[in-house]
């Protein structure tokens, strides 16, 4: 047994500070009723000094009752003494917090309670999910206890922080290949998810006060980030093309778009909007943040580049997540920034959290480059696309001229747009007292918004669970 006991060379002896701190341990419970307390020649050894010291300490403990000798087996602290000691009343500080810590707080608490608050169900259209049980998780963990029992003593060092190498060139390829990006490795860095990448971006590229374009409705994790950096945020309305640039503001120096599917709308950024929203930057000298968290998976037409592959000035934030392809607790994502701001946002990924873990960026630059990774996107796809028939067909059985269906172009979740006036929260809480779980579109807009919106991911049911959700769901409209 350790103890943690702080001694002074000044001031009371030496023996009475001992007996003071094993008699405050007792008292507090770390030492329990009933507990054995260290050997004299271990604790002398532990504060480093003579025995002579600790046996005083003892003897003090012993004539005062908060402690008993058992012959050939030690020293130990009395049965019943816990129970008939009065505990002290503790009374909580009164701590500040900075500004980002408040805002902090605030924020998550509002994103997370509406989950908190939902109760378990049967048929639960949650989006946002990856389809943890399409993963070839055995085959993953393979490739990683390869890489921990052979990688080389240096691999347990810190990391680049930007991140592996092998890693950044196997992400760059894939994503020429499949996004029409255009990037080095050098422009590169991975990060713990989307979500540490929004993080870096408001710490790197925004000041309190600044004036931010946001979509409205829009992904809430990008809102309170930037609503805790202190930002001024500027909602930019959204229909059935995307971002409407028109309506972007004159003053905003940042804009956050998803344009590969909107979130949570599902629309698809037109090409010409596109266009619109680059030339839009070059005038007004701003950069655009491009979220790609759906860009891997298209179900119509031909998938449209990304933005960052239409970009020739350098004006685009790029980043992604393997969250929703690969699984979420392997929190790998990356940023693709401009090469002017490459060295700021190494830095600033640096000072967050040094880099990002290195066996698992190991495993993941194998999964790419063996064509592991791109076979698991194609059975994906087919998956979702499975689900995503059976989602369409049920609704339009079950809920037919009644609502309005957007986002099915892309992405793994949709949403139904009520053709009555329906009150939101009515429908979620219908649908959860019948088993099913939906999620309403106000939570993602900065006001109140003028129609109500039910947001339906399709990534974790089969086809059976989603027909039988859907009719029970058509009950609550």
């Amino acid at each position: 047994m350790e103890l943690v006991i702080p001694l002074s060379r000044k001031g009371e002896p030496l023996f009475r500070q001992i007996y003071s701190g094993l008699r405050q341990a007792i008292l507090s419970g770390a030492l329990p009723a009933g507990s054995r307390l260290p050997s004299t020649r271990d604790l002398c050894e532990q504060l480093s000094v003579s025995r002579t010291v600790v046996l005083l300490a003892y003897d003090l403990l012993l004539a005062e009752g908060f402690a008993v000798g058992r012959g050939g087996s030690g020293t130990y602290v009395p049965e019943g003494l816990g129970r008939s000691t009065p505990k002290r009343e503790k009374r909580a500080a009164r701590l500040r917090l900075s500004r980002y810590g408040s805002a902090a707080a605030e924020a998550v608490e509002a994103v997370d309670s509406p989950r908190r608050k939902s109760l378990p169900v049967r048929y639960d259209f949650a989006y946002g999910r990856s389809a943890i049980e399409s993963f070839p998780l055995e085959m993953w963990r393979r490739t990683l206890m390869r890489h921990a029992r052979q990688a080389p003593i240096r691999e347990f060092e810190y990391g680049p922080a930007a991140g592996s190498l092998v890693l950044r060139e196997a992400i760059c390829a894939h994503l020429r290949r499949s996004r029409a990006v255009v990037c080095d490795p050098s422009e590169l860095i991975v990060v713990n998810g989307s979500q540490q990448a929004i993080d870096l971006v408001a710490r790197v590229l925004v000041e309190r006060g600044d004036r931010v374009a946001i979509e409205d409705p829009q992904y809430n994790g990008t809102r309170e980030v930037l609503r805790a950096a202190g930002a001024q945020l500027l909602p930019v309305p959204v229909d059935r093309d995307g971002l409407i640039p028109a309506r972007l503001p004159e003053q905003a120096g940042l804009v956050f778009v998803t344009p590969s599917h909107q979130f949570p709308t599902g629309a698809i950024l037109s090409l010409a909007r596109r266009l619109a929203l680059l030339e839009w930057a070059r005038r007004k000298n701003s950069i655009i943040v491009e979220n790609d968290h759906d860009g891997e998976f298209h179900y119509e037409g031909r998938p449209l580049e990304s933005l960052q592959g239409l970009d020739t000035e350098g004006r685009i934030v790029y980043l992604g997540t393997f969250s929703r392809t690969v699984f979420p607790a392997l929190r790998i994502g990356y940023l693709i920034v401009p090469k002017s701001l490459a060295s700021a946002f190494t830095a600033a990924k640096w000072l967050n959290d040094l880099h990002s873990a290195t066996l698992e960026q190991e495993t993941l630059a194998e999964f790419i480059n063996s064509g592991m990774y791109e076979r698991h996107l194609r059975r994906l796809r087919r998956r979702n696309t499975a689900r995503r028939e059976a989602l369409l067909d049920a609704v339009q059985t079950y809920l037919g001229d009644r609502v309005e269906v957007t986002g099915d172009g892309s992405g793994a979740h949709i949403v139904l747009w009520p053709l009555k006036r329906v009150s939101e929260s009515a429908i979620v809480a219908q649908a959860a007292s019948r088993g099913v779980g939906v999620y309403g579109i106000s939570h993602c807009c900065l006001a109140k918004p003028s129609r109500t919106g039910i947001i339906l991911g399709y990534s974790r049911m089969n086809e059976a669970q989603i027909r039988e959700g859907i009719r029970l769901l058509s009950q609550s409209f």
